[in-house]
């Protein structure tokens, strides 16, 4: 089965919790703090295999775990880092933020590895906060959480060139002529379900990639037929072979199916149809070809070249003329540095710290990534750590903020699911 589009969730692993204890040994006085600080979480990782052509692996995954750091222990013990949640994906795979629309990777290069979602640090244990002023520091941190996505994968296909045209105008024929793809002929609409690519060689041993993509109709863009499942194919190949059928044998215009593809490429990827093209007219050994021909060469300028697939004639000319062209074109990324989400850790993005707003009972409602990280990386376990949770709430600034928007002591404060009373 031929999946090449799945959405899946991925939650990278929690780091491990810093430990609390103390050093309590015969003929040690005052042995002090010493707990040992958690692991890292689990990164999820995709990672390139080019013996897989599809996503099927994934298909059915709802969603996807990395393994949480182990927490830290006592006799300064740290906690070992979680290893890498590894997920295979074919060559040409596009992974996409569904939540913020962002590219988060192109996996075009071989054995090529992105982190997609990175784990979240260990918490420090209590030996980490030993000062001159404070010897025994009675607290520790929580690990911090993994990042969490929700991801639309995407296959498209390494081709650099791409067979497009209506059914039946002879592209899966011409394929099996020029390389050794089999894929499915018969005489009607759709035989082809699954884009096949291959292998094709001109006559002085140059080879390239060539894929035959599913037929498009009118409206294919928008999600008629099978073209808008298809089209990202093409996205990648340097070069756009338009398959006519020129003998018209089905009823249609040659001119108007050329001007129905382009427009079709055009809505689904604008940069689709500025790419270099030839036309294939195909099934010229029928009579009605050539006098359609010499009306089609009268509106359109483009490389025309004249095929029969089904006698294989014509063909290694366009095939060496292909290779010819692709010489001349350079391989461009489908992305560049700036569409590609650069992976930041938390500290770093450049985000408004808290957001607080006033909730119509009265409650003070207090939420952003950093206020939320402070809290969940706090162990509420003594007088100590929630004093020093409140100290770097201060330091966010965040009691003028809620002075200055007329909070008053006694009022009530939330971040996340927990409640707190406000004191001046």
């Amino acid at each position: 089965m031929f999946v090449d589009e799945v959405e899946i969730r991925v939650e990278a692993g929690n780091g491990g919790d810093g430990c609390t204890a103390f050093r309590r040994e015969k003929y040690i006085s005052m042995g002090g703090p010493y707990g040992g600080n958690g692991g890292h979480g689990a990164d999820i990782v995709f990672r390139v295999d080019e013996g897989l052509h599809t996503l099927l692996d994934l298909r059915y995954q709802k969603t996807i775990k990395g393994q949480k750091g182990e927490n830290g222990r006592g006799k300064n013990q740290h906690g070992k880092g979680a290893n890498p949640t590894i997920i295979k994906v074919p060559q040409g795979t596009v992974v996409t933020d569904l939540d913020t629309g962002l590219v988060i990777a192109d996996l075009s290069k071989k054995n090529q590895e992105e982190i997609i979602a990175k784990g979240g640090r260990g918490g420090r244990g209590n030996t980490a906060f030993k000062t001159q002023t404070n010897t025994a520091p009675d607290y520790s941190e929580n690990g911090e959480e993994g990042e969490k996505k929700h991801l639309k994968i995407e296959v498209k296909m390494l081709a650099d060139v791409g067979l497009v045209g209506l059914p039946s105008v002879g592209k899966s024929t011409i394929i099996s002529c020029v390389s050794k793809s089999k894929p499915k002929i018969a005489a009607y609409h759709f035989t082809t379900l699954n884009p096949n690519l291959g292998v094709v060689r001109a006559s002085d041993g140059r080879s390239f990639v060539m894929a035959d993509l599913p037929g498009l109709i009118e409206g294919a863009s928008l999600g008629e037929g099978l073209g808008d499942k298809f089209l990202r194919h093409i996205e990648r190949t340097r070069v756009i072979c338009h398959v006519i059928d020129m003998s018209g044998s089905e009823g249609r215009d040659p001119y108007e199916d050329y001007l129905l593809i382009n427009k079709e490429l055009a809505a689904f990827n604008e940069k689709l149809i500025k790419k270099p093209m030839i036309i294939v007219a195909n099934k010229m050994d029928i009579e009605e070809g050539r006098e359609n021909l010499e009306k089609f060469k009268k509106k359109v300028s483009c490389k025309i070249f004249e095929v029969s697939a089904a006698t294989n004639t014509g063909l290694q000319e366009v095939v060496d003329h292909l290779a010819d062209l692709l010489d001349e074109i350079p391989v461009n990324p489908l992305y560049d540095e700036s569409q590609i989400e650069s992976h930041v850790l938390y500290k770093f993005k450049k985000e408004e710290p808290f957001t607080i707003t006033k909730e119509e009972d009265g409650l003070w409602q207090i939420s952003g990534l950093e206020v939320e990280r402070i809290f969940k990386m706090t162990k509420f376990s003594s007088d100590e750590a929630i004093y020093r949770f409140a100290k770097k709430l201060r330091r966010l600034g965040i009691d003028d903020k809620l002075i200055e928007m007329g909070a008053k002591e006694g009022d009530q404060v939330r971040i996340c699911d927990f409640y707190f009373d406000f004191k001046d």
